[in-house]
C-alpha cells in the first residue's frame, strides 16, 4: 500500500492564512472598517520574519502585535506582509511573512484562527481560543500593551454561539 496521501491539514492551512491575507488586503486599501481590529500572534524567529532586534529578544519565541488604532504603511504581497507600529514611542518597522502566524483574532466579530506548525507533534498548541471582548481591549495610547496583548481566556465549550475557532486537532493522527 502506498504512502502517499493528500495532506488536507497543510491545505486547509494554507487556505485560512490566505483568509488573513485577503482580510489584510482588504484593510490596506480600504482600512479598518467599523469596530474591526486584529490581533496577529506570529513566530518571531521564523525564517522571514523581520523585527527589530530588541522585539526579538524582548520576544524569543512568539509575539503578538495588534493592528487596531496605531499602525500605519500596511503592505500586503503574497507571501508576507508589512507594517509600521510604534512600540515605546518608536516607531518600527515589521514584516512578517503569512507562515509565520499561528493565530489572528478579530474579537470585534468573536472570530478567530488558530495555525499549527507542521513541525509540532499535533499538541494543540492552546494560541488562539475564544476572547471575551473586554479581556481584548487593549489601551490604544499604551504602545507596549500591544505587543504584550496576550490575554488568552480558554475556550468556550464546542457547539455555544459564536463559536468560530477553527482548529484542525480532531483530525490529526495520534
Amino acid at each position: 500500500m502506498s504512502e502517499n496521501h493528500i495532506d488536507y491539514d497543510a491545505k486547509v492551512q494554507e487556505a485560512l492564512r490566505g483568509v488573513v491575507r485577503s482580510v489584510l488586503e482588504d484593510t490596506a486599501v480600504e482600512g479598518l472598517q467599523g469596530d474591526h481590529h486584529f490581533y496577529i500572534a506570529f513566530k518571531s524567529q521564523a525564517p522571514g520574519v523581520d523585527i527589530p532586534a530588541h522585539l526579538k529578544s524582548r520576544f524569543p519565541d512568539e509575539m503578538t502585535i495588534v493592528l487596531q488604532h496605531k499602525f500605519w504603511g500596511l503592505k500586503v504581497y503574497e507571501d508576507r506582509f508589512e507594517v509600521g507600529l510604534s512600540f515605546n514611542q518608536r516607531p518600527e518597522h515589521l514584516v512578517i511573512p503569512f507562515s509565520a502566524i499561528v493565530g489572528f483574532v478579530d474579537p470585534s466579530v468573536q472570530f478567530a484562527l488558530q495555525f499549527h506548525d507542521h513541525g509540532d507533534d499535533g499538541a494543540d498548541l492552546d494560541i488562539l481560543e475564544e476572547y471575551d471582548e473586554d479581556e481584548l481591549e487593549a489601551d490604544s495610547d499604551d504602545d507596549t500593551k500591544e505587543a504584550e496583548a496576550e490575554a488568552y481566556a480558554p475556550a468556550a465549550p464546542a457547539g455555544e454561539p459564536g463559536d468560530n475557532v477553527v482548529t484542525l486537532d480532531a483530525f490529526r493522527k495520534k
